[in-house]
């Protein structure tokens, strides 16, 4: 089940598509942090969400926000995801120890091996204010991230 809405978000530890560690405590107190985690690099829904970010990129990476894009692949992997999509923002790998991330927040499909679709809303408290989980096949409506952040 994933986390709720007022929790304190968990702390994690993971390398970026370019080999950086990326940690949820580097944003506190700078930024509110949109935390999206997604199933799979060159899958046909992932793309087009990630895709979609990347069109509207100003609202969910400024000086108020960071994007942080969570999935099981590879760092290798996400590299050349990013590279053929021209993702500009973090794409972390929750590869090993596997899905460990994606269980902390409780978007981890054990049955599939890969994290569901789970966006959290962190503040620069590093507390979760607002949280949507869809299924596999189920793209989510950034507009819904646009007034989430809004409400910040």
């Amino acid at each position: 089940m994933a986390i709720e809405v007022g929790t304190q978000a968990p702390e994690f530890e993971l390398k970026d598509n370019h080999g950086r560690t990326v940690k949820l405590s580097d944003f506190r107190g700078e930024k509110n942090v949109v935390l999206l985690f997604y199933p799979f690099a060159f899958t046909g829904v992932c793309t087009g969400e990630l895709c979609a970010l990347r069109d509207e990129l100003p609202q969910f990476e400024n000086d108020d926000t960071q994007l942080l894009a969570v999935s099981n692949d590879s760092i290798h992997t996400l590299r050349v995801f990013a590279e053929q999509e021209g993702l500009e923002y973090p794409l972390l790998s929750d590869f090993w120890p596997h899905g460990e991330t994606s269980r902390a927040y409780g978007v981890f499909d054990e049955d599939k091996g890969c994290a569901v679709r789970g966006t959290f809303i962190i503040d620069k408290d590093g507390v979760v204010r607002w949280t949507v989980v869809n299924g596999l096949p189920d793209a989510r409506d950034l507009n819904d991230y646009v007034k989430a952040l809004g409400s910040l």
